[in-house]
């Protein structure tokens, strides 16, 4: 069943389009809901359209929220990743925040991939054959992959190991030599990947305190850490905060992904708190990949299509040599023709073949990549209809949501 969209303008006029953009171009300015400057546009913030088509909240609610929060005021765009962090590393014991080695304990083989206890909150809907799975996290519906399949296509089968407390060390061993390893509690959840080079260095991709440290014998919930935030005030310009590549061609991707969050993080997610939470997404800024079309129910990305993503993969690959330990998702979304169910297991697909192109074509390690199918919940146009608009692919960095960083004053 979908929700009903807002009540939307469907011919706005040339006044109307120009204050749009004048209140995308300086949206610090105002605690208004800030819109896409296009025929039909939806808020520009996916968590905007979160609070309005999940939680019900109405425009008037929300600029009341932004106001309670911020007042006339506003936070500052934090100036590195660093110093997003700063404000949790200066409150967190630094016990809490140490990374110990991935492999330090040692594991018991098993033959068959782990069946997890997943949270009280959480079902399985339905599965697929190519380990998908459509899920409820507590109301909110989404699919889930195995990404260690992906990470396979480019290496050996994977590896399993029990290293107690229910917890299952998965490695992959890559053609290059270096091995993947990721850890999961017993509920699937994701503690911590890793890269260990054939040197034996290892390159700590992403790592949860809360989830490392925990009794893992507690029963956990599902929810979501963005519901205790604001929402979101928009303290950079739109052409700052997006980038559509079809029509933003001058852009230094390498600059533009490189950016630190728009906003403050308040402590360390983990990965699927970031991928449930569109709150703590909208930190990142995005690339909409809207070069990359799909014919109708199909995820397979021509040869021309792959080669306008060039730009953008020369700059993930020179972020990548500045820090091999950087992390970016992949999100897929579609357009709402067809079923809610159909488009997340086809957005899911499509974002992992952008992925597998990444690396077939481009060279980038697939374990720097995490996917993410979104279906129609977050169109950029607001239509039922057909829309190659809301077809899109789009790509953040999020390492400074998912890893810690130390600040300068405590290296």
């Amino acid at each position: 069943m979908r929700p009903p969209l807002p009540p939307q303008q469907q011919n706005f006029t040339p006044q109307e389009l120009q204050r749009l953009k004048a209140l995308a171009d300086k949206p610090q300015q105002t605690d208004q809901t800030i819109i896409l400057p296009v025929e039909n546009g939806a808020p520009v913030l996916d968590s905007d359209k979160d609070a309005h088509w999940r939680r019900g909240m109405s425009d008037d609610e929300l600029r009341r929220l932004r106001r309670q929060a911020y007042g006339q005021g506003a936070y500052q765009v934090p100036s590195s990743d660093q110093a997003a962090q700063r404000d949790f590393w200066q409150d967190m014991p630094r016990r809490d925040m140490v990374i110990v080695p991935i492999d330090r304990d040692h594991g018991r083989r098993i033959d068959q991939p782990p069946q997890f206890d997943y949270p009280r909150d959480v079902r399985v809907e339905r599965s697929f054959d190519d380990d998908r799975r459509v899920m409820d996290y507590g109301g909110q519906i989404v699919i889930r992959g195995d990404d260690t399949q992906r990470f396979a296509q480019f290496g050996r089968p994977p590896i399993y190991e029990e290293v107690g407390n229910g917890r299952v060390r998965t490695t992959v061993i890559m053609d290059n030599g270096d091995r993947i390893v990721t850890l999961r509690n017993r509920y699937g959840q994701l503690i911590q990947r890793s890269r260990i080079d054939r040197q034996g260095r290892e390159y700590v991709l992403f790592f949860s305190p809360d989830l490392f440290y925990a009794n893992d014998s507690q029963p956990v919930t599902y929810r979501d850490p963005g519901a205790e935030l604001p929402p979101m005030r928009l303290m950079v310009p739109l052409n700052q905060y997006i980038v559509d590549v079809s029509s933003q061609e001058n852009v230094n991707y390498y600059n533009f992904l490189d950016e630190p969050p728009v906003e403050p993080v308040e402590r360390v997610y983990t990965i699927d708190e970031v991928r449930n939470s569109a709150r703590i997404r909208d930190k990142m800024r995005r690339i909409d990949l809207d070069t990359i079309t799909f014919a109708t129910g199909s995820w397979d990305i021509s040869m021309n299509q792959a080669g306008t993503l060039k730009r953008v993969a020369d700059a993930i690959n020179r972020i990548l040599h500045d820090d091999p330990s950087e992390t970016f998702m992949i999100e897929g979304h579609t357009d709402a023709v067809g079923s809610p169910e159909s488009n997340l297991v086809l957005s899911d697909r499509r974002a992992e073949a952008v992925a597998n192109v990444l690396t077939q074509v481009y060279g980038i390690p697939p374990e720097n990549m995490v996917t993410q199918g979104y279906g129609e919940q977050f169109l950029k146009v607001l239509t039922y209809g057909p829309s190659q608009e809301n077809r899109r692919v789009t790509i953040r960095r999020i390492t400074p949501l998912v890893r810690p960083l130390e600040t300068s004053e405590q290296q």
